[in-house]
């Protein structure tokens, strides 16, 4: 990989750690303890967002009329959903360990803590749920994609990519056909040291 592309990669690494950290101090002025898998709020936090919860009959009775019409087209795109997160746990689960591709841990992009909010009511917290399950889902089928191309096609494209996955910069450069092999072959090589190092119980 350029050199140069590698330093700006580790710079937003960097600032994405950075990001993370201020987001972290914002998150502590609620008041709240956030473990791996729970959150606990204080319970005068908790009695100061009860007083903002709107109660269920008036959300959907005062729901706008255009909120309403969405709800035959958004609820029904979770059997495809459902599907699409079955087939491809399957294909990784039988394909990754053949080709020596290490695993994706699904559960790891898959938060689901909006529902410790009291000043949400019962079907906000379903919606909030169901687009913590769409996006988790989407954010693993690309790394579950993003692994499968660094595998079997690691190429650039020659047009700029919007929101590449975390792969994709390390490809081998669209056109060099002097060098592809190689990168594959290291690529390859990266990828079985990841499943390797997953193995050892490192990180």
């Amino acid at each position: 990989m350029n050199s140069q592309i590698q330093e700006f990669l580790d710079r937003i690494q960097q600032l994405e750690a950075a990001i993370e950290q201020e987001a972290k101090s914002q998150r502590q002025q609620w008041k709240a303890d956030f473990e791996e898998h729970k959150v606990r709020f204080e319970k005068e936090v908790l009695a100061q967002q009860k007083r903002f919860k709107e109660g269920l009959f008036a959300y959907v009775l005062t729901a706008e009329w255009r909120h309403v019409l969405c709800v035959p087209f958004i609820y029904p795109v979770l059997l495809p959903m459902l599907l699409m997160d079955v087939f491809v746990t399957v294909y990784q689960w039988v394909c990754f360990p053949l080709c020596g591709i290490p695993r994706v841990k699904r559960a790891a992009y898959f938060v689901y803590d909006r529902t410790h909010l009291a000043y949400l009511n019962w079907l906000e917290k379903i919606n909030c749920a169901y687009c913590s399950y769409g996006n988790g889902l989407i954010a693993y089928c690309r790394e579950v994609v993003g692994l499968t191309e660094k595998y079997w096609c690691p190429i650039k494209h020659a047009r700029r990519r919007l929101q590449a996955h975390a792969h994709y910069h390390g490809f081998s450069d669209y056109g060099d056909a002097e060098n592809y092999r190689a990168e594959l072959a290291r690529l390859r090589a990266e990828l079985l040291k990841m499943r390797q190092d997953t193995w050892d119980g490192k990180p």
